[in-house]
């Protein structure tokens, strides 16, 4: 089988980066690409293994040279981007590559990398997302209501994508996630 690039999109606080932690975990043959980030590094993040923590100065040249796959600024302030040779990199080498990225990030891969699978993770409920959101105490007040404003979008372009896989459970939707994937979740190496 032919590796693909796979995209994973939802919106803030649907779990992403818990459905990778745990993927990350139980599916050591899926590759994660490490996005760029203007962003300042959460507790416990660390460069280079959840995000390359770079200057805005730094995104820009990545930009203008031509190595990143896709950028966005996400919720108004900060700018993300798939650096493009990790990526490339991997499909040669037979890997499965997986990018969790927010929407638009994705519309770009879907433009350059039209044969990418594209999974959109969803929440169970609206009340479920706002109660993840707030529940995490990561964000203030402004930072939530700006993020919950973005999720109404990003929910709203759903049948965008190739698939759908709602996060009632971290462990299930990981496993269907991997399954999309076209790889075994009872035999990690195929």
């Amino acid at each position: 089988m032919t590796p693909r690039l796979t995209v994973l999109t939802g919106p803030s606080a649907v779990g992403k980066g818990t459905v990778g932690a745990y993927i990350r975990e139980h599916f050591p043959h899926v590759w994660f690409s490490v996005s760029a980030t203007t962003r300042d590094p959460r507790p416990g993040e660390i460069d280079g293994v959840h995000y390359q923590f770079v200057s805005p100065a730094e995104f820009d040249h990545m930009v203008k040279s031509g190595q990143m796959l896709e950028t966005a600024v996400v919720h108004g302030r900060n700018q993300y981007g798939t650096p493009k040779e990790p990526v490339m990199q991997a499909l040669d080498e037979g890997k499965c590559p997986l990018l969790e990225i927010d929407l638009a990030g994705a519309r770009q891969v879907k433009q350059r990398m039209p044969e990418a699978r594209f999974i959109f993770l969803a929440p169970p409920s609206w009340d479920e997302l706002v109660r993840r959101l707030v529940g995490r105490g990561t964000e203030s007040e402004e930072e939530q209501a700006r993020r919950l404003e973005t999720a109404k979008v990003e929910l709203a372009a759903e049948d965008e994508f190739d698939h759908t896989v709602v996060n009632n459970d971290v462990r299930t939707a990981a496993q269907e996630l991997v399954t999309l994937m076209g790889l075994s979740i009872d035999n990690p190496e195929n």
